[in-house]
């Protein structure tokens, strides 16, 4: 069978252009709704959803603030909290001390024993009374205090640079008496607080002028008892 399009163009061109009309409304229905659910997601999202969330937070913070403030001596628990966060910082900053012998032997003459050794590490100073078998001994004491020097030794344990620097320094001897027996003295100086630093691995260099204790391996006879004085 045989079917003829009877319909003029004109009419196929409008049923065309309704069809396309009808499509684009659709279409635009369809957007429209689409925009109108996005919008309302949105607006329930920031003015219902996110306003609980803010609710609830600041219920959160206002009863973790009220159990702070409840707690007894609450100002005195964050103190020593504080306290305890500065520690090691203030240990990394602490002189070693433990380094003071070492050193007292490395450069202190065999015939020269200290009595009484006072350190101020908040100045750097040191003041040392003791007694020797002469005051030329006493002397080579002061010298060697004076011309002694460190080097800081490398964290990669590589050879350290040559000694230039003097740990000690303002060297002197501020007082001394002697006797039929022996030589009391009292020498006053200056350190450097690197030698004390724990960031640093220091090596004194101590001149040859005379043996030390170190040297003779008789550290126990470092420290005497001073002669007991007479009041007139």
């Amino acid at each position: 069978m045989i079917q003829f399009n009877m319909l003029p163009d004109v009419k196929q061109q409008f049923l065309k252009a309704e069809q396309n009309r009808k499509t684009a409304v659709t279409a635009g229905i369809l957007i429209t709704a689409a925009s109108v659910f996005i919008f309302t997601i949105l607006f329930m999202s920031v003015n219902v959803f996110q306003k609980k969330n803010l609710s609830d937070i600041n219920k959160d913070i206002k009863s973790a603030s009220d159990q702070l403030k409840s707690t007894t001596d609450l100002n005195k628990v964050l103190t020593v909290q504080n306290q305890l966060k500065s520690l090691p910082a203030l240990q990394e900053q602490k002189p070693v001390a433990s380094r003071l012998f070492k050193y007292l032997s490395a450069v202190t003459p065999a015939n020269i024993s200290i009595g009484d050794l006072e350190v101020d590490f908040d100045e750097n100073t040191m003041r040392i009374t003791g007694t020797a078998d002469s005051l030329q001994s006493v002397n080579k004491f002061v010298d060697t205090l004076k011309f002694t020097t460190y080097s800081v030794v490398p964290d990669d344990g590589s050879t350290p640079p040559a000694s230039t620097q003097k740990p000690f320094s303002s060297v002197v001897l501020s007082n001394f008496t002697r006797n039929e027996k022996e030589a009391t003295y009292t020498i006053s100086l200056a350190y450097d607080p690197v030698i004390f630093s724990s960031d640093s691995n220091v090596v004194l260099t101590v001149p040859k002028i005379i043996s030390t204790r170190s040297e003779t391996e008789k550290p126990t006879e470092l420290f005497k008892a001073l002669p007991e004085t007479k009041q007139q």
